[in-house]
């Protein structure tokens, strides 16, 4: 009979699932399958990751319940377990902000020098929607877009942007997101858009973070049916 305490069996446990996120790659994979369902041959090439070593990643990912997945045809599809993984990577964005000063600087630096605003709550643009009084911009792909999106939204991809602005009123609200916090998307979108006169502001964070608060959400599929 092992002589390891109860504690410390499920502490070692809790340490796999800490091994499983501690890497800058399986982050950003975990950013891109929080869209939705995606195969491996995707997420790499939306990670610049060789097929063998996103497969790898997820793999291990997969061994500590982060992940789950399953065979289509000749594609493994690979997708967050729950919403609980997000709530995991939120708990370390919001310790990385508060105490690495590399972090800090980085935010201060890269993102705030693009949208020094102060970005619109989900509750807010919930409410701005409803009401009828903001355009919503997703920058996304056009598959990530088809996977879900806030209602009403147009998408505009932001390699896109400049052969699209004649679909704008300048004298709307805008409010611009992405795939989350640190999309460089919807804070690229943001500086080019006010650049230009227009009324924009970036949501706090992004699609996965707005489906997982419970907040309304379309898709390709259902907006055809």
């Amino acid at each position: 009979m092992s002589s390891e305490s109860p504690k410390h069996a499920i502490f070692t446990q809790f340490a796999s699932v800490a091994k499983a996120i501690g890497h800058a790659h399986r982050l950003e994979l975990i950013e891109q399958l929080a869209q939705g369902e995606r195969s491996v041959e995707v997420l790499a090439d939306r990670t610049g990751l060789s097929i063998a070593n996103a497969s790898q990643h997820l793999q291990q990912m997969r061994r500590s319940g982060l992940v789950i997945a399953r065979r289509s045809g000749k594609f493994v599809l690979y997708r967050l377990v729950d919403d609980s993984v997000l709530a995991l990577i939120g708990a370390l964005k919001e310790i990385a902000e508060r105490h690495l000063a590399e972090v800090d600087r980085i935010v201060r630096t890269y993102f705030a020098d693009r949208d020094s605003l102060e970005p619109v709550s989900r509750k807010e643009l919930a409410r701005r929607i409803k009401d009828g009084l903001v355009t919503v911009l997703d920058v996304r792909p056009a598959d990530e877009f088809a996977l879900g999106h806030l209602p009403g939204a147009i998408n505009i991809p932001l390699s896109a942007l400049a052969r699209h602005l004649k679909k704008f009123d300048r004298n709307a609200e805008i409010v611009a997101y992405c795939r989350g916090p640190y999309c460089i998307l919807s804070f690229e979108a943001v500086a080019r858009l006010r650049k230009l006169g227009f009324n924009v502001r970036r949501l706090e964070d992004g699609f996965p973070e707005w489906k997982a608060g419970g907040f309304p959400v379309e898709t390709a599929n259902a907006e055809q049916s």
